[in-house]
């Protein structure tokens, strides 16, 4: 098909065709922080397909971070909206990871590696990270890497 911002942009077009505010505004938003993490550091440059990802993963984690928020503040609309964004977002994002997927993950990545003490969490969540492929939160593997180690 073509690069994922590619796709970014022919959805938006399509979204714009068929009148849906919450999807062009949602991609809108993702686009914008393509590009303003493309013009980030000293010298602009197109970023690769999983940097992208990576920026689409921080928004729908923004996403989901404002929505608890408005919720626990009882703005459910605001929140519900926040919610909808974040489902636009993760039709781009792979498919996340169950616990128990994560847990045998950063298992067999302790074991190959030899991790077993909490002094050696850094090179462990290194190697867990790997394994995970940004396929689940850091939270979520970080939590997993510490109770294995533990």
């Amino acid at each position: 098909m073509g690069t994922l911002k590619d796709r970014l942009n022919d959805d938006l077009h399509a979204a714009m065709k068929g009148r849906d505010e919450l999807t062009t505004s949602t991609l809108r938003m993702a686009l914008a922080a393509v590009r303003t993490a493309e013009v980030a550091g000293s010298e602009a440059r197109a970023l690769s397909d999983d940097e992208v990802l990576a920026v689409l993963t921080k928004e729908s984690k923004k996403r989901r971070e404002a929505a608890t928020a408005f919720a626990d503040a009882g703005r459910t609309e605001q929140a519900d909206k926040e919610r909808s964004e974040g489902e636009v977002l993760e039709r781009y994002l792979p498919k996340q990871l169950t616990d128990a997927e994560i847990t045998e993950l950063v298992g067999q990545a302790l074991t190959a590696g030899g991790f077993t003490g909490k002094a050696q969490m850094g090179p462990a969540m290194k190697a867990a990270q790997a394994a995970v492929a940004g396929r689940a939160e850091g939270g979520r593997v970080a939590a997993e890497v510490r109770r294995q180690l533990g």
